[in-house]
């Protein structure tokens, strides 16, 4: 729990690590290089938190209400908004009892208050990889959209859907507990970091593909009009900048928590990867940001949701 150091625990005790194993600090006759450590304050927690609520809730709300959206492609994209949620609840909920905690407002015993810490770092890391696995989810609905949309509604049913919907809380349930459980074996830390590697390049491969057969489509269509050049050079030029927001934003917000797990593996006691170590609360600010943009790129740009969202 936050009380226990200067930082937030996630993970179990990720970021607060006794200093024999991590050391955040330098010791005095110790050399090293200069550490900039960005504080995060507790109100921009909540602050993001209460946005990424908002937008999360109006997108489930909206996908509920209007049966034109009761798709699996909208079910996927309902269901990395509760992920989306879930992330910025959990660590709004931690800051809150942080705070309560160091004012005195709440009163507990250790024993319960590991216990309730155990239970929001099982609820963060499950909501985290469940909103990565639909991540990935929405890249293989919209590829197969795209290169076998004459078999879409055959292989992308809404009973395997939801097989696939229910299977991913699950396993996003199962492998929570048990690296909170084992969150110090090394095997554990890696085995999430490869989930993040394979993930991001899931997401790659798959839109790249699909950027480049919208290009070549876009050039027969130009063939056919005689305006060859404009035209491709548009449409490739805005499909580039599509895609390169939307996987630079997916590594830009969930690439330096991942990278904080892999330097607890390579140099946990190296004085530049103990920097880095101090800036633990700032890569969850970037994936409650991710929360926030989620919403702006999967959802809002929906004609429909967004007609769905007035009404609400």
């Amino acid at each position: 729990m936050p009380a226990l150091g200067s930082q937030r625990r996630l993970l179990g005790s990720l970021n607060c690590t006794s200093p024999a194993t991590l050391p955040l600090t330098l010791a005095p006759n110790q050399t090293g290089p200069q550490c900039l450590e960005v504080s995060i304050p507790d109100g921009l927690f909540l602050s993001l938190g209460l946005v990424s609520l908002v937008e999360n809730v109006l997108v489930v709300a909206a996908i509920a209400k209007n049966r034109n959206l009761h798709s699996p492609m909208y079910y996927f994209i309902c269901c990395l908004a509760m992920s989306d949620l879930l992330v910025s609840v959990s660590n709004v909920l931690e800051t809150a009892v942080m705070l309560l905690l160091e004012a005195g407002v709440l009163a507990t015993r250790a024993a319960m208050v590991q216990q309730l810490d155990n239970v929001i770092d099982v609820l963060i890391c499950s909501s985290m990889v469940s909103s990565l696995c639909f991540l990935g989810a929405i890249a293989v609905d919209r590829y197969i959209s795209i290169f076998y949309a004459l078999r879409y509604h055959s292989v992308v049913t809404l009973p395997r859907a939801w097989r696939i919907i229910a299977a991913i809380w699950v396993a996003s349930i199962l492998t929570s507990v048990l690296f909170i459980t084992y969150y110090n074996h090394t095997v554990v830390l890696l085995c999430l970091v490869g989930f993040f590697i394979a993930m991001l390049a899931l997401m790659a491969v798959l839109y790249v593909h699909m950027l480049a057969q919208a290009c070549q489509h876009a050039r027969g269509i130009a063939r056919l009009q005689k305006r060859q050049r404009p035209i491709h050079q548009g449409f490739g030029l805005k499909g580039a900048a599509t895609l390169t927001i939307l996987l630079g934003v997916f590594f830009l917000c969930w690439g330096p928590f991942f990278l904080h797990l892999s330097l607890i593996v390579l140099c946990p006691q190296h004085p530049t990867c103990g920097c880095i170590f101090k800036n633990f609360n700032l890569f969850l600010a970037l994936i409650m940001c991710n929360a926030i943009v989620d919403p702006l790129i999967y959802a809002f740009r929906s004609q429909e949701l967004r007609k769905t969202l007035q009404e609400v």
